[in-house]
């Protein structure tokens, strides 16, 4: 679909939308800079290893010059199709009041599907599919991305090898314990290097083509369609390396919220575009002059003297690159939570400057646990590539059909403008993810493990609280009632300002009524406080507290935050207008319900180990004290026991 035939797209997108917002010329170029560093790591640093990897000998494809003109042909029309066309021109269009990613995007064609009464929940499986996906990408990135950047010593000194693997895992372990220090401080190098490193890649790219311009030819996309029918099932085998030269786009995607459409396209037209074709067509020519020398291929690119610069530059990108796919993981985990797919925990603030930038202690050591097994496992990025790319492909195919909806049912887009762009795309995103599929017995199984345990505890979170919220239903005591029945037999009152927590701002916690059954006392304010997370990445403060006053001196307040904000209850209430309170006066004190979990064995909804693994997850989350932000001195648990 042309940028021309989405007009009604475009119309149909809310104005105040951050994504479109008019952006200055200086601040635009600005931004675009700053997104070399953070949006195009992954998909910057893909040259050292994705053409090297068609002509592996687990493919079987002879290094041939047409062979070459047609898998650079292949090359080259996969990132102008995939990345220019569908996702800069189409998908960031999608934009969740400024945000972007797989969920943003469910989270919005939920609302749309709601809307129109019909059924989400198919929709938010495909949410938790994807987030499990990203998380194994996560995982795998980095490691085949520092690995394929530190083997170029191999080129310097062959004896070098077997120092490999240690450098790797020294450079990774070392990059997540920095983690928790946050990027502000180094974040300002990253835009830079990467800067340096796109210009790298052309010339680069650019001296091999000189030599053999012949390489220019693979621009017809006749040797790639040529390439596909000759070699027929070879051909399919070979789509699957073709594809790590586009595992960044996803990241491209979800980073939209930090700098807006227009920078991002930027960067990638002006720079990283020109340069990783240059780059891809330069390693073209390189295997035209020398089909023998296709091990290493990105390194061989370069003179013997430069060697050394390049691997440092090389290692450098990578590890940014991989910072960056880190960092969108721990903001993954943050939706996830505020979302409801995964327990709280705890979410760290790095920058007082960046509400964006948290780091998720949980994710970064089970991330390390993850990447730093697979180095040890598969020792070479080569063999790290044949289980790369599952997830992403995966994600993409999913991106395909939530946009083709939301073109259709949101922007109104004709009908016979939608089909052919869906249909063209979904057969190339599906030939892209079977050919992935085919990496599973190579060791890509490992990745759909790591996702599916993590969509397993996911999915069971859901569902379990959807259980545990049913089961309390039958308990539930609505507010303007129990205010009612407080003003007919009023209890003992005493001073001061009481804060009772519940998830659900139709009834009374439990906790206020376990209080006022044992203690037989009241506060003379009680406040009923719940908070809820909108289907939207952030919440106007204007709209952030709905008070609403209640008989007996009791009020209801909920608050809204969304999905990419960080809930600060205390802060959050300074803004209320009740006399006499104050969140952070001493008089006022905090009640939280503690609720622990007895596992039934009766039938239900959840099998029996669901509910077991529910009832660990669920008495293992961090506490609404932490989470909340509540002053911990001023904070009463309740406990109780609810059968499940």
């Amino acid at each position: 679909m042309p940028e021309g035939s989405t007009a009604a797209a475009a119309a149909a997108t809310p104005a105040a939308s951050p994504a479109e917002a008019p952006i200055r010329r200086g601040r635009g170029f600005a931004l675009a800079f700053a997104a070399l560093g953070i949006v195009y790591g992954d998909i910057g640093t893909s040259p050292l290893y994705a053409l090297r990897e068609c002509f592996s000998p687990l493919h079987g494809i002879a290094i041939s010059s047409e062979n070459v003109l047609g898998i650079v042909s292949l090359l080259i029309w996969s990132l102008s199709l995939i990345v220019c066309v569908k996702y800069l021109l189409v998908v960031l269009k999608a934009d969740n009041r400024g945000e972007g990613g797989i969920l943003a995007l469910v989270a919005l064609v939920g609302k749309k599907l709601q809307a129109g009464g019909g059924r989400a929940a198919t929709v938010v499986v495909l949410g938790i599919v994807g987030a499990a996906l990203l998380y194994s990408d996560g995982m795998i990135t980095p490691a085949i991305s520092v690995l394929s950047a530190i083997e170029g010593l191999e080129l310097i000194t062959p004896s070098t090898a077997s120092y490999v693997v240690p450098l790797s895992l020294f450079v990774l372990v070392a990059l997540f314990l920095i983690e928790s220090r946050g990027t502000a401080r180094i974040g300002s190098l990253f835009a830079p290097v990467m800067c340096l490193w796109f210009l790298v890649l052309a010339l680069l790219g650019l001296g091999s083509i000189i030599g053999h311009p012949g390489i220019l030819a693979a621009l017809n996309p006749f040797h790639a369609v040529s390439f596909i029918a000759r070699e027929g099932w070879l051909s399919f085998g070979v789509l699957g390396s073709v594809f790590l030269s586009l595992t960044g786009t996803e990241v491209m995607y979800a980073d939209m919220g930090h700098f807006g459409r227009k920078p991002i396209r930027q960067a990638w037209f002006y720079l990283v575009y020109p340069a990783l074709l240059l780059n891809y067509v330069g390693q073209g020519a390189f295997l035209l002059g020398e089909p023998g020398l296709a091990d290493n291929l990105f390194f061989r690119l370069t003179p013997t003297w430069s060697l050394y610069p390049l691997v440092v530059l090389a290692t450098a990108a990578t590890i940014i690159a991989s910072q960056a796919v880190i960092s969108g993981a721990f903001s993954l985990a943050k939706q996830s939570v505020q979302l409801g797919y995964w327990p709280r925990i705890l979410v760290r603030h790095t920058s007082d400057e960046t509400i964006g930038q948290v780091y998720v202690p949980f994710i970064n050591w089970f991330l390390l646990a993850g990447t730093v097994g697979l180095v040890l496992g598969f020792r070479e990025s080569s063999r790290l590539a044949n289980a790369y790319g599952i997830a992403v492909s995966a994600t993409m195919l999913m991106t395909t059909v939530l946009i083709a909806y939301l073109a259709h049912a949101r922007w109104k887009v004709k009908l016979w403008l939608v089909a052919p762009f869906t249909v063209f795309f979904l057969i190339v995103d599906t030939a892209f993810f079977l050919s992935n599929a085919t990496k599973l017995v190579s060791g890509g199984w490992i990745v759909v493990a790591f996702a599916l345990v993590l969509y397993i505890l996911m999915k069971t979170w859901m569902d379990g609280r959807a259980a545990f919220a049913k089961k309390m239903q039958a308990f539930r005591l609505a507010p303007d009632v129990f205010a009612a029945s407080i003003k007919i037999n009023p209890p003992v009152r005493v001073a001061g300002s009481a804060v009772f927590l519940t998830g659900d701002p139709r009834g009374v916690p439990k906790a206020l009524l376990h209080n006022l059954k044992h203690n037989r006392v009241l506060h003379d304010r009680t406040i009923i406080l719940s908070v809820q997370t909108v289907e939207e990445p952030s919440v106007e403060e204007a709209e952030r507290v709905a008070t609403r006053a209640l008989d007996a001196g009791i009020w209801q307040i909920v608050l809204s935050y969304g999905f990419s904000e960080t809930p600060d209850v205390p802060a959050a209430l300074a803004a209320v207008k009740i006399p006499g309170f104050s969140p952070t006066a001493m008089d006022t004190a905090y009640f939280v319900g503690r609720e622990a979990l007895v596992v039934s064995r009766k039938r239900s909804s959840m099998a029996l180990w669901r509910k077991r693994l529910f009832a660990f997850m669920f008495s293992n989350a961090l506490s609404a004290t932490g989470f909340y932000r509540l002053p911990p001195n001023r904070v009463v648990e309740i406990g109780a026991q609810t059968e499940l």
